[in-house]
C-alpha cells in the first residue's frame, strides 16, 4: 500500500506541549490524574453495567460503548504524550503516526455516532414510553452500535489510505502532541487538495447528521414536555438534556475549531488547547454528566461497594 518513493520520511518528530521545561511536572500529574480517573471512572461504568441486571436497558448498553469508546479515544493520544514529557526522545516512526491518526479519527467518528444515539434512545423514552420497548428492541440497538462503528471505520480508513498517498519530504516535524490529520497534512510535498476535500465534505456530512438527530430530538422533547406541562417534567428533562448538550457545544465546538476553522500559524496553541479539550477533557466529564450523577448508576455502584466490603471482611 505504502511504496519507498511516496515518502521520504520514516519518522516524526512531535513537539508535544508548549510549555516550559519547568512546568512539565505539574502538567504532568495535572494530566497523569485526568488520564487515570477517565480510564476508571468509564470502565466502571461499563463494569456496573454488566453486573447489575437493571441495567440491561437500551440506554445503559449505549452508555457502556460511549465508556468504551471514550476510553480508547483518550488512550490514543494521552499515554504518549505523557511520555514524551518525560522523555527527550519524541520521534514517531511513520508507521506509527499513520496508525495513530486512524484510530483517533475512528473513536472520534463513533463518539459522533453515539452521541447521537443517545439522543434519539432519550427522545423516544420520553416522547413514546408506552412504545418505548417495542421500538428501542435489542436488534434495533445492536444495529446502531454496529452501523456506528462500521461507518466509524470506513470514514477513518478513507482518511488513513488518503494520507498514506502522500509524500513527505525534509520537514517532519509536527507542531502537536500527537499525528493530527491537519498538522500531516501541512507537513506534506504533495497536493492535498482531495484530502482538504474529503474532511469537509464526509466530515461535515458526519457531523451535519449527527447534529441534527441530537437537536432534532431534543427540539421534539421539548416540545412534548411543553404540551402537557409538569414542574418535576420539566426539571428531569432540564437535567437530562442540558448535561448532554453541555457536552455536545464542548465536544463539536472543538472540533470545528480544528478541522472547520483552522487557526492561523501564529496561533497553534489554540488547536492543542482545543484537542486537549475534546480528546481529554470530555472523555473524563462524560462518566460524571451522564452516569455518576444517576440514581439507578448510583444505587449499583453502592450495591457493589456493599459486596466488596462483605467479600473483604
Amino acid at each position: 500500500m505504502i511504496t519507498e518513493n511516496q515518502s521520504v520520511v520514516s519518522e516524526f518528530l512531535l513537539l508535544g506541549l508548549p510549555i516550559w521545561p519547568e512546568q512539565q511536572g505539574g502538567f504532568f500529574c495535572l494530566f497523569l490524574g485526568m488520564y487515570l480517573t477517565t480510564v476508571l471512572g468509564n470502565l466502571l461504568i461499563i463494569l456496573l453495567i454488566r453486573l447489575d441486571s437493571r441495567l440491561h436497558t437500551p440506554m445503559y448498553f449505549f452508555l457502556s460503548h460511549l465508556a468504551l469508546t471514550d476510553v480508547s479515544f483518550s488512550s490514543v493520544t494521552t499515554p504518549r504524550m505523557l511520555l514524551d514529557m518525560l522523555s527527550n526522545h519524541k520521534t514517531i516512526t511513520y508507521v506509527g503516526c499513520i496508525s495513530q491518526t486512524y484510530f483517533y479519527m475512528l473513536f472520534a467518528s463513533v463518539d459522533s455516532f453515539l452521541l447521537a444515539v443517545m439522543a434519539y434512545d432519550r427522545y423516544v423514552a420520553i416522547c413514546h414510553p408506552l412504545h418505548y420497548s417495542t421500538i428501542m428492541r435489542e436488534e434495533l440497538c445492536v444495529s446502531l452500535v454496529a452501523g456506528s462503528w462500521l461507518c466509524s471505520c470506513a470514514h477513518a480508513l478513507l482518511h488513513t489510505l488518503l494520507l498514506a498517498h502522500l509524500s513527505f519530504c525534509a520537514d517532519n516535524t509536527i507542531p502537536h502532541y500527537f499525528c493530527a490529520l491537519t498538522a500531516l497534512l501541512k507537513l506534506s510535498c504533495s497536493d492535498t487538495s482531495l484530502n482538504e476535500l474529503v474532511i469537509f465534505a464526509v466530515g461535515g456530512v458526519i457531523v451535519l447528521l449527527s447534529v441534527n438527530a441530537i437537536f432534532g430530538s431534543y427540539i421534539l422533547i421539548g416540545i412534548s414536555i411543553l404540551k402537557v406541562p409538569s414542574t418535576k417534567g420539566i426539571c428531569k428533562a432540564l437535567s437530562t438534556c442540558g448535561s448532554h448538550l453541555s457536552v455536545v457545544f464542548l465536544y463539536y465546538g472543538t472540533l470545528a475549531i480544528v478541522y472547520f476553522f483552522p487557526s492561523s500559524n501564529n496561533s497553534k496553541i489554540e488547536d492543542i488547547i482545543a484537542s486537549i479539550m475534546y480528546t481529554l477533557v470530555t472523555p473524563l466529564l462524560n462518566p460524571f454528566i451522564y452516569s455518576l450523577r444517576n440514581r439507578d448508576m448510583k444505587l449499583a455502584l453502592g450495591i457493589l461497594c456493599r459486596k466488596l466490603m462483605s467479600f473483604l471482611k
